[in-house]
């Protein structure tokens, strides 16, 4: 499998991009680094509904030259796509680059006290979840998969934080792995 390599986008703690790197590794047993830059997401702004948009930065990350890894995109800023109120994160389904929100991951969204391991756990399901697609892998049935599909930050939570038996199975024969 490719390496991975982190953007931070925005102001972006290093404990933040420390637990991405610490799930990815462990996922998929690949090298991931941080990028030497960060990426300022002003382009993807959309001041009507004071939030950015997920595809565009895609669009920017896909820019990124001089590497074929695959690329995450990790910002603390709130993100969208059109159809959708927000997202926690976006990838190219079989491609190589991912963005991943932490924005509505935080405790003190929902008026609650701040929890940096709760916030450093969804964001880490987050990103193997986004990772999994650049991958080839869709959402799973399984609530207990990595890959089930995440609406609210509860279905986060409940879900589990690795690929389950169908999901590895499934990876292990894709030609992106080789």
């Amino acid at each position: 499998m490719k390496p991975v390599r982190l953007v931070p986008a925005g102001d972006v703690d290093q404990s933040m991009l420390d637990a991405v790197r610490l799930a990815v590794v462990r996922q998929y047993n690949v090298a991931c680094r941080d990028a030497r830059h960060s990426l300022d997401l002003a382009f993807a702004f959309h001041p009507e509904r004071a939030q950015y948009h997920s595809t565009m930065i895609i669009e920017r990350l896909a820019q990124i030259d001089g590497t074929d890894d695959i690329i995450v995109g990790v910002t603390g800023l709130d993100l969208f796509i059109p159809i959708l109120k927000y997202v926690f994160g976006e990838a190219q389904l079989g491609g190589r680059c991912a963005v991943v929100s932490f924005h509505r991951m935080l405790q003190p969204f929902y008026g609650l006290p701040a929890d940096p391991e709760l916030t450093a756990t969804r964001i880490s399901k987050t990103a193997v979840h986004e990772i999994g697609h650049t991958l080839g892998l869709t959402h799973c049935d399984d609530y207990d998969c990595v890959m089930a599909a995440s609406h609210s930050v509860e279905w986060l939570d409940v879900k589990g934080s690795w690929l389950c038996s169908t999901c590895g199975k499934v990876l292990s024969f894709s030609p992106a792995l080789r």
